[in-house]
């Protein structure tokens, strides 16, 4: 119901409609608190199905390649999110690899059926043998076709060989940092996020890892989580810590050492959004 100017208005109490239940059900008429018990527990229910059925779209925790181990951290602010990430595994090259990670514009509901969306186009794409690049222009055009033009996507779509080679494309997402005997490099992006032209084009990035190198790919539900004082975690933070143990520590433990200081800076202040890690290293 409309109501001075606003939308979405209960029936019963006159209160705003919880976000989440309004953009799951455009045409809500009433808010959570007045369903009935059983109505509560079939949306729970639901919540629950799909929380699963995301979890089943994630690669195992740690996944091992020849030459390559990746590792995952998966922590929506929900039952289910927006945020994706996964690794296919070339037919063509054993010793190849491709990785898809981002982030949708969005939380929730909502958010999560276009995660779902995105990762199959990716994963319809990924054995065509099309350039990398052609393959994000591709999804891209696809995405725009199958969603609403207030809907986007960051991402990283990325693919590793047995020698060591990497080659990335960034979509507008937050700059994976790779990890090395110099430092640290942030590999900005090299195109727009999915989803807003039609048209967009995108480049990619050729690199090459050592023995040892790792790179870093972050959400921001990372970077730009606040303390009680709304200070924010930054990349700053972030590049620094695995500058000083990127090299030291086991992958499992440099992931969970990430998280233990972003969740230390947090101290009491509340979560605002997913939060979703990966680590490539370099055997």
């Amino acid at each position: 119901r409309m109501n001075e100017g606003s939308y979405g208005i209960c029936e019963l109490c006159n209160a705003q409609i919880e976000e989440e239940y309004l953009r799951a059900d455009p045409i809500a008429r009433i808010c959570l608190s007045h369903l009935s018990e059983e109505q509560q527990h079939a949306i729970e229910r639901d919540l629950s199905l799909a929380s699963m059925i995301q979890g089943k779209l994630l690669p195992t925790a740690v996944t091992h390649l020849p030459g390559w181990e990746i590792v995952h951290r998966y922590q929506p602010l929900g039952p289910v999110s927006g945020d994706f990430c996964d690794v296919l595994r070339s037919d063509a090259d054993p010793g190849e690899a491709f990785f898809l990670f981002g982030d949708v514009s969005g939380k929730g509901v909502a958010a999560s059926l276009l995660m779902s969306h995105l990762h199959a186009i990716f994963r319809s794409l990924a054995g065509t043998g099309m350039p990398l690049a052609r393959v994000v222009e591709r999804a891209n055009r696809l995405f725009c076709e199958g969603t609403m033009s207030l809907h986007y996507a960051t991402l990283v779509w990325g693919r590793l060989d047995g020698t060591g080679n990497l080659e990335i494309c960034n979509a507008g997402h937050c700059p994976p940092m790779l990890i090395g005997t110099t430092g640290v490099t942030c590999i900005e992006a090299t195109g727009l996020p999915v989803g807003l032209f039609y048209s967009a084009n995108y480049e990619t990035r050729q690199l090459h890892m050592q023995a040892g190198d790792t790179l870093l790919l972050y959400t921001d539900g990372l970077t730009e989580m606040h303390d009680s004082a709304e200070a924010e975690y930054g990349d700053g933070r972030l590049s620094s810590l695995v500058a000083h143990r990127g090299r030291v520590l086991p992958l499992n433990d440099l992931i969970d050492a990430c998280l233990n200081d972003a969740a230390s800076f947090r101290g009491n202040a509340p979560r605002t959004d997913d939060l979703t890690v990966m680590m490539i290293r370099r055997g």
